[in-house]
């Protein structure tokens, strides 16, 4: 009994290609990482952490549970190959051990176990032969899907579709052709030695009624070296072209369930997020940067692309609002955001001492108080928001630590987003001193951006960090804040770092529910527009900061809401640039205007 066949060499040298480069390179970013995140993996593999990751390997990996959220059909598309092609491997497998037993077996003996099988006249069971069928019908339906998707990728949800390396070209071309060949060369076998279940079986039928034995035989050998090169050719292309996805995608679940996370420094963990992205191609329509300026090569899925080949460039690195609608729509769930970071880091983070010698002596904080109110620089450039919720606090009977009324130091989060870490951190080093000299235990913001930089950078053990929506609504629920409810209609303006960053929805439209008619525009909550002022994007002009600011004013404006309501002072300016009408107000200053 041999399961050998010279057909079998483009694919066994393929598998070992893709197997040894695979060892290779997990090898060397487990070892690269860091002590305390192989600490966190050795904790975590003996808890419920690995039983969860299972999970969501098979609901996400295989079923594509998150890609069916955004269109059905598009995750039917990858379900069928990703769920089907395991599918035929472990049937196959299980088929083998069936007619078998438990003997030794190749690999290549599983893969062309039909060919073998003929070859050496193996039991026949029929129910094996209509699985096989069934699964592999089940995988060319997903085949037949991804051609369309390339012709007419609306029909998917989707107005745009990636542009391909020549990898993945090369990778594509051959994953099209592997189960066509396998058929054909199934079918053939089935008509010359009989056996195939409803599909191979019935098509062999036909082919030995319609084709001489001659032509079969002729057909024979050169279909299964066809499926044999094809498999070959992409598995050697597989490691150096988006499928790479396919395999970097299980062990990025598992380590992101230990706790292991990308950092504002480059890491060698940062592989398998790069790595891990399919290039699908779902976070290209909710960028605003491609929807309403036309700019179509700094998406995050070509940005991780460049990355991935070492080619990025500044220009693409920085043209990102950052805003996370495209994080959002991520079916692998990468930290795109931290991953931008940490590339400006690697180019731009050039820090001048000399810059912070202003900071001795800087602190003008005033009053007293275990609340603490940190304004932002751009709160401080919206004067009515700081005047709004002076009034919040004296109506509330709350004795405040003014942090930054008269001047003070910048959170830090824009120069981290600009990529100059090391200079964030001064910044946010001497902030965190004077939170814990004042002794303060809750610090109130109204800038989503400081919010987002005190809870997750900061460290404050001790003090409590929130927003002013937040903060507004304890006090509305304490009965220490009364406010008088109109039939004003609002509509309400989620910020991206409020949001998408800090998961906070709904605490602000509790709110404006306690103050009105609360209206929704057609984005809104997590998949909300931004502005387009976002600090993070250096590379896009005023004009066309404009251009997005009108385009999400303009949406709002559609709700026919009286007052257009937002919760950061960037956002109230951005879209008040926008909007020639209705007013546009912070939550602070319509809470303000309806106090009793």
């Amino acid at each position: 009994m041999t399961f050998y066949d010279p057909f079998c060499l483009p694919f066994i040298f393929g598998a070992t290609v893709l197997f040894t480069t695979l060892a290779v390179k997990y090898g060397l970013w487990l070892h690269r990482l860091p002590k305390a995140d192989k600490r966190l993996i050795r904790r975590g593999i003996p808890t419920r952490a690995t039983l969860g990751a299972i999970g969501e390997v098979v609901s996400e990996s295989l079923l594509h549970r998150r890609i069916f959220r955004v269109n059905p059909l598009l995750g039917y598309m990858h379900m069928s190959l990703a769920f089907g092609w395991f599918l035929l491997i472990a049937v196959g497998w299980i088929e083998t051990v069936a007619v078998l037993g438990f003997r030794f077996v190749p690999l290549q003996g599983h893969v062309f176990f039909k060919y073998f099988a003929a070859r050496q006249a193996f039991e026949h069971l029929p129910v094996f032969d209509f699985l096989m069928d069934l699964l592999l019908l089940l995988v060319l339906s997903g085949v037949a899907l991804a051609w369309g998707k390339r012709l007419y990728s609306r029909a998917m949800g989707m107005r745009r579709t990636t542009k391909h390396t020549p990898g993945d070209r090369i990778a594509l071309s051959a994953l099209w052709f592997v189960f066509p060949a396998r058929l054909a060369a199934e079918c053939v076998t089935a008509a010359l030695y009989g056996g195939g279940g409803f599909l191979t079986g019935s098509i062999g039928a036909l082919l030995s009624d319609h084709l001489s034995i001659h032509l079969l035989l002729a057909l024979f050998q050169p279909l299964w070296w066809f499926y044999s090169c094809c498999l070959g050719l992409f598995f050697v292309a597989l490691p150096f072209s988006r499928y790479m996805h396919i395999f970097t995608e299980i062990p990025l679940i598992f380590l992101r369930r230990y706790g292991l996370h990308s950092r504002e420094k480059k890491g060698s963990y940062d592989h398998f997020q790069v790595e891990a992205c399919s290039r699908c191609g779902i976070c290209i329509d909710p960028c605003q940067l491609q929807s309403v300026l036309g700019i179509h090569d700094v998406q995050s899925v070509y940005f991780l692309r460049d990355r991935r080949s070492e080619r990025l460039a500044l220009s693409v690195a920085n043209d990102c609002l950052m805003c996370g609608r495209c994080a959002e729509r991520c079916p692998v769930g990468i930290d795109l955001n931290t991953l931008r970071l940490n590339s400006r880091d690697r180019m731009r983070n050039v820090p001048d001492e000399n810059r912070f010698d202003y900071l001795r002596g800087v602190d003008r904080s005033q009053g007293m108080g275990k609340v603490g109110y940190f304004a932002g620089c751009m709160t401080l450039l919206t004067p009515r928001t700081l005047q709004a919720m002076e009034r919040i606090f004296q109506a509330a009977g709350e004795e405040v630590w003014w942090a930054d009324r008269e001047g003070g130091v910048c959170c830090g989060r824009p120069l981290k987003l600009s990529g100059e870490t090391d200079s964030a951190r001064r910044m946010m080093d001497y902030n965190r001193d004077l939170f814990v000299r004042h002794g303060i235990t809750t610090l109130v913001t109204s800038c989503p951006i400081c919010l987002k930089v005190f809870r997750e950078e900061y460290d404050l053990e001790g003090i409590e960090v929130i927003h002013h929506s937040e903060y507004i609504l304890r006090l509305l629920r304490a009965g220490r804040l009364r406010v008088r409810r109109t039939e004003d209609r609002y509509t309400y303006h989620d910020p991206c770092e409020l949001g998408r960053g800090s998961g906070i929805y709904d605490e602000p439209r509790a709110v404006i529910g306690a103050l009105g008619e609360l209206v929704e525009p057609a984005h809104t909550r997590e998949h909300a527009l931004c502005c387009g002022s976002s600090v993070a994007n250096t590379v896009i002009s005023d004009g066309q900061q404009l251009q997005l600011a009108r385009h999400t004013a303009d949406e709002l404006r559609a709700t026919g809401a009286s007052t257009i309501v937002t919760a950061c002072p960037l956002c109230k300016k951005a879209i008040a640039r926008g909007a020639e009408s209705p007013p546009v107000a912070d939550l602070s200053e319509v809470v303000a205007a309806r106090i009793v």
